[in-house]
């Protein structure tokens, strides 16, 4: 039988970095593909401990259906944490639960955009993102990434060029995959430009609390006096990535949709997580584990560059990041990128390709994206040399 495939669905093109994972089956390749939080993050006995407790007092509670917004325990707790560390979520906004973040990225798009309209994205940006646009049936226009973030002058002259935007998607704080900060001075440019067009703009930030170098800088949501930022993050980074479990602070006449639009999804994120969560923060130190998984992030990303350093031919040139989870290495005209991620592989280091964070499909970008937070420290060392002996042979040394 010959299928008909949706519009929607037919240009789409799955995730490279998934389609990497289904190769990871060999135990001898050094996966720097991967976005995954360090294993040794899980705070395994803690949530043990509140596990059982859940199943032994409150089973019900938490085998049961519950509301869509989410375990109100737990959104209270979120929003007084977003409030307190953040200073947003005030009276005008309400706050979901989410099936991660990536739920909350798709929804904010079910909620504003119609077939065909316009999403402006940094280029190159998350992949989630990019194919939760285009399910929507959005169109992804792309306004390329500079070192700082991308630049203020240039959204303003898309704004005003392109019809039908309808929403600027935005990672400012290590972005994925540059690992690159917006700087403040772009942040307010490109609010007011946003308040300026009347356009919303989706602050997608689950790698914000995961600083472990330079200060914070204050969330583009901690601007909003117009009611025009969505803000979006996780617990994945922080807690665990298997639970599933974001959020997402904005308008209420606009989070409300969401919840009509999640409540023909999955009707509600898993409930017993959301226990499980709840518990967690109000029992445990979160902001003490967090601080623990800087310091070991702190080490993997200074080992990762300071290998990449000592090897790598100076003709490759990396970003540098202060948090997060990945560096961008940009590779020179004479290395073809895609033959480069083939031969790491077939020296058993898996990256991700460039073009695949791209919002033009069939663009190209001779760059890849690599991880250190998975990896274990002597994986890192080994990979990071695999990858530089691979750069030096295509550059004839």
């Amino acid at each position: 039988m010959e299928y008909y495939i949706s519009d929607k669905m037919r240009d789409m093109k799955p995730s490279a970095i998934r389609e990497i994972f289904k190769s990871l089956s060999d135990p001898e390749i050094i996966s720097f593909a991967a976005g995954n939080p360090s294993p040794l993050s899980f705070p395994v006995a803690e949530l043990a401990k509140i596990s059982a407790d859940i199943y032994e007092n409150e089973p019900v509670n938490a085998l049961q259906y519950s509301i869509t917004e989410g375990y109100p325990p737990l959104r209270k707790e979120v929003e007084k944490r977003l409030s307190e560390k953040f200073g947003i979520c005030d009276e005008r906004d309400m706050t979901i639960i989410t099936s991660g973040g990536q739920q909350g990225i798709e929804l904010a798009c079910k909620a504003l955009c119609n077939e065909g309209d316009v999403v402006l994205c940094e280029d190159p940006t998350f992949i989630g993102g990019l194919n939760a646009f285009r399910s929507c049936g959005a169109k992804t226009v792309g306004v390329p990434v500079e070192d700082d973030g991308i630049n203020p002058d240039v959204l303003d002259k898309m704004l005003s060029e392109i019809p039908n935007v309808r929403l600027i998607y935005l990672i400012p704080t290590f972005q994925n995959p540059g690992g690159i900060t917006t700087s403040f001075e772009k942040r307010k440019k490109i609010y007011e430009t946003a308040v300026r067009h009347g356009v919303m703009i989706l602050e997608d930030n689950p790698y914000g609390e995961l600083r472990f170098k330079g200060e914070n800088i204050p969330t583009l949501k901690s601007m909003d006096t117009e009611g025009i930022v969505l803000y979006s993050s996780s617990f994945s980074k922080i807690l665990s990535s298997g639970m599933r479990l974001g959020y997402l602070c904005g308008p209420e006449p606009v989070v409300q949709k969401m919840v009509v639009a999640k409540q023909a999804e999955d009707v509600h994120s898993n409930i017993y997580f959301q226990m499980l969560t709840y518990r967690y923060i109000t029992e445990y130190d979160l902001d003490g584990h967090i601080a623990k998984i800087n310091e070991l992030y702190r080490k993997k990303c200074s080992l990762m560059l300071g290998t990449l350093d000592e090897y790598m031919p100076k003709e490759v040139k990396y970003t540098r990041p202060e948090g997060g989870l990945f560096i961008w290495v940009t590779l020179p005209e004479k290395i073809h990128m895609l033959t480069y991620v083939k031969r790491c592989l077939e020296n058993k280091v898996a990256v991700v390709p460039g073009n695949t964070f791209l919002c033009d499909t069939e663009g190209s970008i001779n760059a890849v994206r690599i991880n250190y937070s998975t990896p274990s420290d002597e994986e890192i060392v080994t990979g990071c040399k695999v990858m530089a002996k691979v750069a030096r042979e295509m550059l004839g040394e």
